[in-house]
């Protein structure tokens, strides 16, 4: 097992996603994805799409990065962590392992949350799909951020039944699933998430999120959203519409 991984950046910035948005989190961004959404940009697990040096933040929030080179150590990431933590207390809510999908690194994370954790909280960004790798490290977690995509959005098949294994390991951290929503998005595809949710427990929070276009505007009208919400609501307890606020507010 590795003390060292593929990164793509270390940075502080806020949470623009979620029902953390506005929160101030370190992020460690993992390189690439299992899977390829069409509205996405991250390239699937290939040697192409390594890069070669990682992008981190040599004071948090201040945007002067400098290139590491990939891999990068534990012992690197923790100094950094530790040392931005002791230099500006109480900034931080968490930090966000992130990517790409950070579980494709579960082997690495099993090692490094033991040693992050105490820095400060855990909150896993992923799409909800590997759980195999999940059960791995769900012990170190103190938040998930999980996806439910759609094949409508997607432009691919359905992952249900993975998503419904992934919640149930989930649910004992603090969950939120998020689903990106789009005009071509279907009443069923949302019905048959908010079942799945529902089945675990219909008082974990759901996001709609708007598909944020190339030129920024939203995929969706906001009353097709509203109609979306209205479905959800007949299975869940709580049902948010939060675009990515970062996508139009200037961070990261």
């Amino acid at each position: 097992m590795s003390d060292s991984a593929e990164l793509t950046e270390i940075f502080s910035s806020i949470q623009g996603e979620g029902l953390l948005i506005g929160l101030r989190q370190l992020f460690i961004r993992f390189c690439a994805c299992n899977i390829t959404c069409q509205y996405c940009d991250t390239g699937k697990l290939e040697s192409a799409t390594i890069p070669a040096f990682c992008m981190v933040e040599n004071s948090p929030g201040k945007r002067d990065f400098s290139a590491e080179p990939n891999p990068l150590p534990l012992n690197r990431v923790l100094m950094l962590l530790r040392n931005w933590q002791r230099d500006y207390p109480s900034v931080h809510h968490s930090i966000s392992i992130t990517g790409g999908e950070p579980l494709l690194y579960s082997g690495i994370l099993k090692k490094w949350l033991p040693e992050i954790r105490p820095i400060l909280p855990v909150y896993l960004e992923t799409n909800g799909i590997l759980y195999e790798e999940l059960s791995m490290i769900i012990d170190y977690l103190d938040y998930i951020c999980m996806d439910i995509k759609l094949p409508s959005t997607t432009g691919l098949a359905g992952f249900w039944a993975e998503h419904r294994f992934f919640l149930q390991i989930a649910a004992t951290k603090n969950p939120v699933v998020k689903i990106v929503v789009s005009s071509e998005t279907p009443d069923w595809e949302i019905s048959k998430s908010c079942e799945i949710i529902a089945s675990v427990d219909k008082s974990i929070p759901l996001i709609l999120q708007p598909l944020t276009l190339p030129n920024g505007n939203p995929g969706i009208s906001s009353r097709r959203t509203l109609e979306l919400q209205e479905i959800a609501c007949r299975y869940l307890m709580e049902t948010r519409i939060i675009p990515q606020t970062h996508k139009f507010s200037g961070f990261l």
